[in-house]
């Protein structure tokens, strides 16, 4: 008798990420492919992110089981944000359970969470540094995260909300992130698994799970999404709004990397040998691709890419489409984007400059 469906749902789901990183790297032959082979080189790591939660747990017991078939180890990183009384100890807990299940290494990351961009934000940012310091530190092939459809779609709720274009409506990647040299770090096995699927797998196999009680709170955002938003669109329109928000994402997605790709030529065949932009070239453009290319020389001219708004973006073009004598923009990072005759040019302001403006 095989697994319980949601076992096999997962286990299945951790497989295929697993073959596409060994369809993308290759193990060498001398490696051992289970660990009853002879000794030899370590097979390379996998790490999972766990909060101890249920979409995690479910996510560090399929690549436990799954690692070893694939010839690869299976390791785990847990965070502790100290947003929490005894989050210390609860991380020691999350570990302990992370190591029974057979994963080696296993990290506990503590990370001090400032308050830049707001307590999600921030608390996010320290979260990923401290999962790529992890993965520099054992020379992972990926990072495994378990954000699920669910997950998904309330991403692409707070994206709509926000009303900043394509992009923000694709959601996560099932492959993103990682410092340089690493862009294909992270991967998400679960954006087509359900949240419940998760929570069904882990009781079934007695995982224990620990709900993070910051999941619930009205005060942050995601959770307002998950508990009032959600449950609202659903009543309204009826079962089935989590998928199609999560198929949003991916029509989106491909469609986003699609204008992107445009983009990056235009950019190329705009630019003149000093840098600047030719007026004529991004004229002729569509609007998205255009400002897409306005926002990629804006951010390559110092902006952070964090604090360049549509507005930001909608002035910019306004020199190439609607020039009437205008001054000089300041963007965000002390950029200034100038027009000077058929050349658009975006470059770092001297102080002196901008405050004479």
């Amino acid at each position: 008798m095989g697994p319980h469906p949601a076992v096999a749902a997962i286990r299945l789901a951790v497989r295929r990420v697993l073959h596409d990183l060994l369809r993308e790297t290759p193990l060498p032959p001398h490696l051992p492919l289970s660990p009853a082979a002879p000794a030899g080189p370590p097979a390379p790591v996998v790490l999972v992110a766990a909060s101890g939660g249920a979409d995690s747990m479910a996510l560090a017991s399929a690549l436990a089981f799954e690692a070893p078939r694939a010839g690869l180890r299976a390791g785990a990183v847990t965070v502790d944000h100290g947003l929490q009384d005894g989050s210390a100890a609860r991380a020691a807990e999350v570990a302990e359970r992370l190591t029974a299940l057979g994963l080696a290494p296993v990290d506990i990351a503590t990370v001090t969470v400032g308050r830049d961009g707001g307590l999600e934000a921030a608390a996010r940012s320290a979260r990923y540094r401290a999962l790529d310091a992890a993965a520099d530190q054992h020379r992972a092939a990926a990072v495994l995260l378990g954000h699920t459809r669910d997950d998904q779609a309330e991403t692409v709720l707070l994206g709509l909300a926000r009303g900043s274009g394509v992009r923000s409506l694709s959601g996560m990647a099932a492959v993103s992130g990682g410092t340089a040299g690493h862009t294909g770090r992270y991967r998400r096995p679960f954006l087509g698994v359900d949240r419940q699927t998760t929570r069904k797998a882990c009781l079934v196999q007695s995982l224990p799970v620990w709900d993070d009680p910051h999941n619930c709170d009205p005060s942050y955002t995601r959770s307002r999404v998950r508990h009032e938003a959600l449950p609202v669109l659903e009543k309204a329109l009826g079962r089935g709004v989590v998928d199609a928000l999560a198929r949003t994402a991916s029509l989106a997605r491909d469609d986003a990397d699609a204008l992107d790709e445009w983009a990056a030529r235009a950019t190329v065949a705009a630019t003149a040998e000093d840098g600047s932009l030719e007026i004529a070239a991004l004229a002729a453009l569509p609007p998205a691709v255009r400002r897409r290319v306005l926002r990629g020389a804006a951010v390559a001219a110092g902006a952070p890419a964090g604090s360049l708004f549509a507005r930001h973006i909608a002035e910019t073009d306004r020199l190439v489409t609607d020039w009437h004598g205008q001054r000089p923009l300041n963007l965000p990072g002390r950029v200034e984007a100038a027009r000077q005759g058929g050349r658009l040019v975006l470059r770092q302001a001297d102080r002196g400059d901008r405050a004479d403006r």
